[in-house]
Order: structure tokens, then C-alpha cells, then sequence
């Protein structure tokens, strides 16, 4: 994903876990956070909920294996929900979307 994203000619950061995330002082310059729904530790939907509480409003790709219906209710500045195996076009798409929001 980081090698994809980079030749599309992105700055890209990669994190093993969203607490690093979190603690890496990265979250005020980054445009867009794809992350995985189940992650060892935090979620990918509690890494949202967290930013969101804090007042930041980075668009968010979530990526999962689950049920797309099995997934929360989760809004404020989610771009788009892609299943595993990731569609590459798709994940263009989306991601162009989320950093070309007005």
C-alpha cells in the first residue's frame, strides 16, 4: 500500500499501530489516514472516534475483511469503506476523493 500510494506521488508515513499514530506528532500535518478497521490495540473505527473527539477532521479510509453492514455507524470525514482485497482503482479513486475535498 505505502509503495502504491508513493508512486502515485504521495508523502507517506506508515505507523504499525494507531497508538503510534497518535503519539507520533503527525496528526496536524496529515491530509488523509487509511487504516485497517481490526488492529491489534486500537481499532481503526476507535482511531476515528478518538480524532474525531479531538476536534480533527482528516479524511478517513477504513479497509476491511468484515461485512461492510457489520461496521459501525461511522461518519465525520469517513471518505470510503473498501473490502480486503483492495481494489487498486478503487483505491485510487477513493483516495483522490478524500484529499480533493473542498
Amino acid at each position: 500500500m505505502r509503495c502504491l500510494i508513493e508512486a502515485l506521488g504521495y508523502a507517506v508515513e506508515a505507523f504499525p499501530s494507531a497508538d503510534e499514530y497518535l503519539k507520533s506528532g503527525s496528526i496536524h500535518k496529515t491530509a488523509c489516514v487509511i487504516t485497517d478497521v481490526q488492529m491489534s490495540g486500537m481499532s481503526g473505527v476507535d482511531l476515528h472516534s478518538r480524532l474525531v473527539a479531538e476536534g480533527h477532521r482528516t479524511p478517513i479510509i477504513f479497509m476491511t475483511a468484515l461485512p461492510i453492514e457489520e461496521l459501525p455507524a461511522v461518519e465525520d470525514g469517513v471518505v470510503g469503506i473498501l473490502r480486503k482485497p483492495i481494489d487498486v482503482g478503487r483505491l485510487i479513486e477513493t483516495l483522490n476523493l478524500a484529499l480533493n475535498r473542498s
